[in-house]
């Protein structure tokens, strides 16, 4: 039995889901070059997501769309995200290491680790699995919504993506729990 690294991407944006990945890495099939994915460019992260697909004994992904961000709110969002992609492993960890200070309720041993994406390796394979995959989303956002500029800003509060949810105002994509959003449909509701 080998441990879960677990992390998630997509709290801080006003758009589209958080999503957390649990990865159990195999000690016979190391992958070189793992990191904290914001640190890594995006052909790195991509090129260190085909070999995860490839090399990892399990990848669990797990999602909390934007209605339940907003029925929750975004912690609590992402604890359920990460409960998700621990489920989804398909074989059950020893423990599971979840980067950040506090861990999902899970029916197995549970730690969290400060930092654990630069630190841990299977953290940080999970922290790439998670951002690409989230990554991923938004370009197909960006597809259906070119307006919004996903592809340049994923659907973080840039000055570019406030401007745009000022002028066409938000889509259902669009976390209403968050005050920039609000504030856009404030606006839209007065004009």
């Amino acid at each position: 039995m080998f441990p879960a690294g677990v992390d998630e991407a997509g709290r801080g944006p006003l758009a589209g889901p958080v999503i957390a990945a649990a990865v159990i890495l195999d000690p016979d099939t190391p992958i070189a070059g793992l990191n904290d994915s914001k640190k890594m460019t995006a052909a790195g992260r991509e090129s260190a997501f085909e070999k995860l697909r490839s090399g990892a004994l399990a990848i669990g992904i797990g999602e909390a769309n934007r209605r339940e961000i907003d029925d929750l709110n975004i912690l609590h969002a992402t604890m359920l995200a990460m409960q998700r992609a621990v489920d989804n492993l398909g074989i059950a960890p020893s423990r599971v290491l979840v980067d950040g200070n506090r861990c999902p309720d899970l029916p197995l041993p549970a730690e969290a680790v400060v930092g654990g994406d630069a630190l841990v390796d299977c953290i940080s394979a999970a922290s790439i699995i998670a951002k690409v995959t989230r990554d991923r989303i938004m370009l197909a956002l960006h597809a259906q919504h070119p307006e919004y500029g996903f592809d340049r800003h994923k659907g973080y509060p840039t000055k570019g993506h406030r401007l745009a949810l000022a002028k066409h105002g938000p889509i259902d994509d669009h976390r209403r729990s968050f005050a920039p959003v609000r504030a856009a449909l404030a606006a839209r509701i007065n004009e």
